[in-house]
């Protein structure tokens, strides 16, 4: 049995859940226990708050855990990030008044900062030798300017609507965050084998991620020109059709990349193209 930690509510709570249930993982939300053991699979799920998983971790409480490569940044130089998820993503930046006048990061020299993210914000003004107080805040950091607490603050910024709510504008990006696994780090090989199994399914749902199965009919004759338009992993695959001179190509294209594909396929011949999802892929 290898143990989970994932918030237990959150941002990351939902999605973290999905992507359980996307492995096919049966987990339970959890809403009123704080831990949940698994019927079809060696796992159990350890619902937490968000800023507790990192020393969970470490002390061995959990082996692995979903969280915010922001929040690892900040509270762990032990965590092993041993996959990026892809989902949640948001950046650590600093933020100042609307209104303000700034040529450079000088600007912050002397200046007070608000944030929830002290180590990560101490670290990047020592890279950028700037000097300033840094006011420690656990909540609402964006009113801090407002009230004369702060020259500016450090804080995730996603859509970065609630800066603007505020009078504040991003100035520069600290730090890119998304949701990541991370580890303990010491596993036993026990664990070391259930972890390679749930990555094995996690990597086949990453696989598949914004990634369509599409099948066409091609005239034999210009196989050869649509296959070389498909982006496809190795080659497309090609079955006769019952009509004489035509076959079924086979193969995965980038969503992102299908209507910039779509025409030159059409105008080389592909005929009754067929965009079907893909759940999972492995590789």
């Amino acid at each position: 049995m290898i143990r989970l930690a994932i918030q237990k509510s959150g941002r990351l709570h939902e999605k973290s859940l999905s992507l359980l249930r996307d492995c096919g993982i049966d987990v339970q939300n959890g809403r009123d226990k704080l831990k949940v053991e698994v019927s079809n699979f060696p796992i159990e799920i350890l619902y937490l708050r968000n800023s507790d998983i990192p020393q969970y971790i470490e002390d061995g409480v959990a082996d692995i855990g979903i969280i915010g490569e922001n929040l690892v940044y900040e509270k762990s130089d032990n965590l092993e990030i041993i996959k990026r998820l892809g989902f949640s993503k948001c950046r650590v930046s600093l933020a100042i008044p609307k209104e303000a006048s700034v040529d450079s990061l000088s600007y912050f020299n002397s200046k007070k900062i608000a944030t929830s993210y002290p180590n990560t914000l101490r670290r990047f003004l020592s890279e950028n030798n700037i000097t300033a107080d840094i006011h420690h805040i656990s909540g609402s950091v964006e009113i801090a300017p407002n009230i004369g607490l702060a020259d500016g603050i450090c804080d995730i910024v996603s859509t970065g609507n609630t800066l603007y709510q505020n009078g504040l504008r991003e100035y520069e990006v600290i730090l890119q965050s998304e949701a990541v696994l991370v580890k303990a780090p010491t596993l036993e090989s026990y664990k070391a084998d259930i972890l390679e199994a749930f990555l094995f399914r996690i990597q086949a749902i990453l696989n598949a991620k914004n990634k369509k199965y599409v099948l066409m009919n091609v005239p034999n004759v210009k196989i050869q020109d649509v296959s070389e338009i498909l982006p496809v992993l190795k080659s497309p695959t090609i079955m006769p059709l019952a009509k004489d001179g035509w076959s079924s190509l086979h193969s995965v294209i980038n969503e992102n990349k299908f209507w910039e594909v779509i025409g030159e396929l059409k105008d080389a011949g592909a005929e009754d193209i067929l965009i079907i999802p893909i759940d999972k892929m492995v590789a």
